[in-house]
């Protein structure tokens, strides 16, 4: 007589767990809800004593608590950053050429900025240049460097002056040189205080609803449809911008360079660009960054110097981006500046960048850094553009994330630290990424292993002789 089976001995299978979003999901869809409802409120309640352009309030408090963030966010980076320049030249060969790669490329992508900039002239016709904004007037050069030398170290901090802050900063970077070993414990506890200072900039980020709302209902009541209009223009601007720097300019250096389709390695890293996509951070594509560049074919002392100082240093997406966002908001506040002003700015914003490329909103602090140091009368109008930079933060993570993998390929050939024959493997799909190493953290460059058996095969011929 056949039993039937009790509830408790059927089998049962396994419940599917539902993936959980990641925080930044949730940061992401509000800021989209929040930009929706300032154009419409914007557009329904408009008029210069409208409801809309009393909620300017809102994105003025996001803008004083990203301020509060700027020094200590340049005096951290600035002093990690030398650090790794230091780190970076003492690998010889590998360290020089990744240096001066970076720096050529940062500078050309800061030269497209401009020249995009300048040519579609972002922000023009919003005419935001009502009495909220004072221009301050310009000291003369002995006062100017006066002015950069602070009271005291920690004033520097306290004072709200940028070049004051980034004076001390390069002063002490330079004085940990100096004492070697000593200041090791120095720069770690520097490097903790960096991760407390974007942790509290993380949280700085989660009122960017709030202030996007203020702001882009403040600003389409008072001007009406052509804000909306402006601000899409530089959002599609910005992605052409993108776009055209990695297929054009990287694609033709790394076909030129070492003969790789720049298609072909941006469908490898494909998976890697779904998570920058979802974080809008490249820092979170770090570590699979490094595996799978090994993987190609690179050595692990190209991987081991190029990438990790990439990070802080080849920031072409965040160069065109703070160019064609100054540009935007001197135009709609009716300032356009001059092009020696324009270089001056945004130099120093590529210094001041240096080492917050990963972090998510780090990109609109140093905007309304680069603005406080040299613009003064513009650090209110980055407020216009908090509700449309998380849009913006995901294709400058692209384009450094790209950059950076570009690099790696180009640097590896000049050096004769790469496996051709593995490259053209793993781009053609014939040998694919073990997505197992990424949790054992045993992934070894095939290149190197190639290496290693030439060498001994070669050891042993020699021996037999």
């Amino acid at each position: 007589m056949a039993s039937t089976p009790s509830p408790r001995t059927k089998s049962k299978k396994p419940a599917k767990s539902r993936k959980k979003l990641d925080s930044s999901h949730y940061l992401y869809m509000a800021v989209i809800i929040a930009v929706i409802l300032g154009i419409v409120v914007g557009l329904v309640w408009g008029g210069e004593k409208g409801f809309a352009v009393s909620l300017e309030p809102l994105g003025d408090l996001f803008i004083a608590l990203i301020k509060m963030m700027i020094a200590p966010i340049i005096f951290c980076t600035i002093i990690l950053g030398i650090g790794s320049i230091a780190k970076a030249a003492t690998v010889g060969k590998i360290g020089g050429l990744a240096l001066g790669y970076f720096t050529i490329m940062s500078t050309f992508a800061l030269g497209i900025g401009l020249v995009v900039g300048n040519l579609i002239h972002p922000g023009d016709g919003m005419d935001l240049s009502g009495g909220n904004f004072t221009v301050t007037e310009s000291a003369d050069t002995h006062s100017f460097l006066l002015g950069i030398v602070p009271e005291t170290l920690v004033s520097s901090l306290t004072s709200g002056n940028i070049l004051q802050t980034l004076l001390v900063a390069l002063i002490a970077g330079f004085a940990l040189q100096r004492m070697g070993p000593a200041g090791k414990p120095i720069l770690e506890g520097i490097a903790h205080v960096q991760a407390l200072v974007f942790r509290i900039l993380i949280m700085v980020m989660w009122l960017a609803p709030i202030g996007a709302f203020g702001a882009i209902a403040a600003v389409v009541g008072a001007t009406g449809i052509q804000a909306v209009i402006s601000l899409f223009t530089l959002m599609a601007a910005f992605y052409i911008t993108c776009i055209i720097f990695i297929v054009v300019i990287l694609g033709s250096l790394l076909k030129l360079v070492t003969g790789v389709n720049i298609f072909k390695l941006m469908r490898y890293l494909g998976r890697e660009y779904l998570l920058i996509v979802s974080t809008s951070s490249s820092e979170a594509a770090l570590p699979r960054l490094i595996a799978k560049m090994e993987h190609l074919g690179v050595s692990k002392p190209v991987v081991g110097v190029t990438v990790p100082t990439g990070y802080s240093f080849n920031l072409d997406g965040t160069a065109i981006y703070l160019t064609m966002a100054s540009l935007f908001i001197a135009n709609a506040l009716g300032q356009p500046l001059a092009f020696g002003e324009q270089l001056g700015l945004l130099v120093f914003m590529i210094i001041a960048s240096k080492g917050a490329a990963g972090v998510s909103g780090a990109g609109l602090a140093t905007l309304a850094a680069g603005l406080q140091a040299h613009a003064p009368q513009l650090v209110g109008g980055v407020g216009f553009i908090v509700g449309i930079d998380r849009f913006m933060s995901e294709a400058r993570a692209l384009t450094n994330f790209t950059g950076n993998a570009v690099a790696t390929v180009m640097i590896g050939s000049w050096t004769k630290e790469i496996d051709r024959v593995q490259v053209d493997r793993v781009l053609d799909k014939l040998e694919p990424f073990d997505e197992r190493t990424m949790l054992t953290h045993s992934h070894v460059s095939v290149a190197d292993t190639r290496r290693t058996e030439e060498k001994a095969a070669q050891s042993r011929v020699l021996e037999r002789v």
